[in-house]
């Protein structure tokens, strides 16, 4: 069984617009049409079993429209979060609302949405999710929507996550995309803190990311690709190589995500030592 942690799919109308704009801004060709359907076949051709679809509201009005959808699709497959615009009025409203909703957590990406992780404007929004349990997944590092600002840099994240002790953090990119040095050093050993492996094997040199998966605890970090913009595929295969033993893998790709997220109504419960490999 595995368990994706970190993908992005669209309305129908709106997905071309979508992978037409981050793609010219990435240089990063889409591995998916990222709707519904075609996200759907390709990850379980993958070998996917489950998967959290991360939603973003780029700018404050957007909140109600993205949690709504977020919520239409969700289904025993597609596990979604929500997400808040730290501008919103009703930013901590919208959080208990995400909560009714039935969504699984929340996606901030301070780049797109222009603030900084530290900030103090957002932390009655984390001082919220911190009191409903709702696990937040940040960008963490670099983004080619910024490539001369980072607003997320790994120490800030840890700084935040320090604040908000009870709020569970995961910082996609392994802590940091294009920060790997400086999430190791300030991230690493945070009890309220996953990591998840998103692009990992496009940005960190494998020796450190055992290293960091190894001094971290692999019971918090999460197998993740970043879909359409990695593949799920090259993503396993990457941590394949890196020679943890099977029980941390199992950890990694599926009883991590189903311990956070509470995921044992997906169906074909896996027993210790079966988990599914991709060829």
């Amino acid at each position: 069984m595995i368990f994706d942690m970190h993908v992005h799919m669209f309305p129908d109308f709106l997905a071309p617009k979508a992978l037409s704009g981050i793609g010219e801004t990435s240089h990063v060709p889409p591995v998916t049409k990222a709707t519904l359907s075609d996200t759907r076949t390709r990850l379980k051709e993958w070998g996917i079993s489950g998967a959290a679809v991360l939603n973003i509201a780029t700018r404050p009005e957007q909140q109600t429209n993205v949690n709504n959808w977020a919520a239409e699709v969700q289904d025993d497959f597609f596990y979604c979060f929500g997400s808040v615009h730290p501008d919103a009025p009703d930013a901590v409203e919208e959080l208990w609302r995400i909560r009714g909703l039935g969504l699984f957590g929340v996606k901030l990406h301070p780049e797109y949405q222009r603030f900084f992780v530290d900030d103090k404007k957002a932390y009655p929004v984390y001082d919220a999710l911190q009191e409903l349990g709702l696990p937040v997944t940040f960008h963490a590092g670099w983004d080619p929507v910024s490539p001369h600002v980072v607003h997320t840099p790994p120490k800030a994240l840890a700084k935040v996550a320090r604040d908000f002790p009870r709020m569970t953090v995961i910082a996609a990119h392994m802590g940091g995309m294009r920060r790997s040095e400086e999430a190791e050093e300030y991230l690493i050993g945070m009890e309220n803190v996953y990591l998840d492996t998103s692009m990992s094997y496009l940005l960190i040199d494998p020796e450190q990311a055992k290293r960091m998966i190894l001094h971290h605890g692999s019971e918090r970090v999460l197998y993740a690709s970043d879909c359409p913009w990695s593949l799920p595929k090259e993503q396993m295969r990457f941590l394949e190589r890196l020679g943890l033993p099977d029980r941390m893998l199992e950890d990694i790709c599926w009883n991590n995500a189903r311990r956070l997220l509470g995921l044992d109504k997906i169906s074909g419960q896996k027993e210790p030592g079966t988990m599914r490999r991709i060829i």
